[in-house]
């Protein structure tokens, strides 16, 4: 088009023009290319007291190799490495290499985009849809971002997934614990089976993932397997002060024969879902109130009269209500026995639940059943993803002394008496 054209060229639909993010993908160029300059001058440098017979420099510059588009957050960003030759050959045949940490020889896209693109996955955005969610990010048909990458990824999160239940625990001490059987709803191929999921705390305060895999909610069996094979055959040979789960779970009865010094703490989210499937829903906003003086009570005494006050008002009409409250009365109140700071995290599994909220959100999203090993992937990728959020406990500095053994009553901490202080 000459200077003196009437033509004026319009703008596509689907263009953005964004001069702000124009001048970063400018200045990302600049700055990478630079990178890679002085990263090569650098080994370069390293180098230098390596010789040819004939005292020329043995490792010289040999040009850059062919351009190359690496995808960013910002978009696409040419680039082309450094090439260095060695000049000499040993007696073996062997040559000095120089390899990029900054442009990896093979590379296509930043890690930080390879990170995204499993989250995405996960969180909803089918792989057909990929191009259109990132165009605006990355700009209109952006490479390298096909349909066909997750399902190469779907490769390395096997080996990623391998090699994680293959890591060693034996440095690892877990003070409470949560555990639940979580059901993907009806997208599983198998509906009898879900995902065992079991959540640790460490004496810092963190938490960590310690297991999961597929299994039956309420088999021993499958729970038995969990914590020997995922977890003590690991190395993790200190029991846990305290575990959190349902009671529906055959989680418990694997628990005492593993580690049967474990107290156990029954999940009042749980325990008041199965009281009030037991009543009218006419009922059911009263018994929730009722319910909450139980477990917000400031001590196990005024917890205990709560109960006893919950069963004189229900029992005549809601006898199965009243028992599926009063059969599990210690296990319901164990947490009074541990600091009060920790209550909150003790009452109920909410841990586990919170992350799979979005693990069901991506499968309602997933066309036909997922296969255990497709779903087992998918959960262990998004709770990789969701651990970095996880926040840590409150009271941290309470936890070395539940560890150390120290006793606790309605959160307190009792303090022992000298024994010639007594007298």
């Amino acid at each position: 088009m000459n200077e003196h054209s009437n033509i004026v060229p319009l703008r596509q639909p689907d263009e953005i023009d964004d001069p702000l993010t124009n001048i970063l993908r400018s200045g990302a160029r600049q700055l990478l290319a630079q990178a890679v300059e002085m990263e090569a001058e650098a080994f370069l440098a390293a180098m230098k007291g390596l010789k040819r017979p004939d005292g020329r420099d043995r490792l010289v510059r040999h040009g850059h190799g062919p351009v190359r588009t690496i995808q960013t957050g910002i978009g696409a960003v040419e680039v082309a490495r450094v090439k260095i030759r060695d000049r000499a050959v040993t007696s073996d045949g062997e040559r000095i290499r120089f390899t990029s940490a900054i442009l990896p020889l093979w590379a296509r896209r930043t890690k930080s985009l390879d990170a995204l693109l499993p989250v995405l996955y996960l969180r909803g955005i089918s792989t057909g849809d990929f191009q259109e969610a990132l165009a605006a990010l990355l700009g209109k048909d952006a490479p390298n971002l096909s349909p066909g990458v997750v399902s190469r990824l779907t490769t390395e999160w096997q080996l990623e997934y391998e090699r994680w239940q293959k890591r060693d625990l034996s440095a690892r001490r877990y003070v409470y614990v949560w555990a639940d059987g979580v059901f993907l709803q009806a997208r599983m191929e198998d509906h009898s089976e879900c995902m065992l999921v079991l959540i640790g705390a460490t004496p810092e305060g963190k938490k960590e993932l310690i297991g999961f895999q597929v299994g039956v909610r309420e088999s021993t069996q499958s729970w038995h397997e969990l914590l020997v094979e995922r977890a003590k055959t690991r190395g993790l040979k200190i029991a846990p002060e305290i575990a959190v789960g349902d009671g529906a779970l055959g989680f418990w009865k694997a628990l005492d024969e593993v580690f049967p010094a474990t107290r156990h703490q029954r999940c009042w989210v749980h325990k008041t879902a199965n009281i009030l499937n037991k009543v009218a829903v006419s009922v059911q906003a009263s018994m929730k109130k009722d319910l909450r003086e139980v477990y917000l009570a400031s001590n196990r005494a005024s917890a205990e009269v709560a109960i006893d006050v919950f069963a004189e008002k229900y029992g005549a009409k809601y006898d199965k209500a009243v028992e599926c409250l009063t059969k599990d009365r210690d296990a319901m109140l164990a947490f009074y026995e541990f600091p009060a700071e920790h209550w909150d995290h003790l009452r109920t599994t909410n841990p586990i639940e919170s992350v799979f909220a979005t693990v069901r959100h991506r499968t309602v999203r997933t066309k036909g059943s997922l296969s255990s090993t497709t779903a087992k992937l998918m959960v262990f990728k998004l709770l990789c993803a969701a651990s970095k959020t996880w926040r840590r406990l409150k009271g941290t500095n309470q936890l070395p002394k539940v560890s150390a053994g120290v006793r606790f009553e309605n959160g307190i901490e009792v303090i022992q008496v000298p024994e010639n202080h007594a007298a």
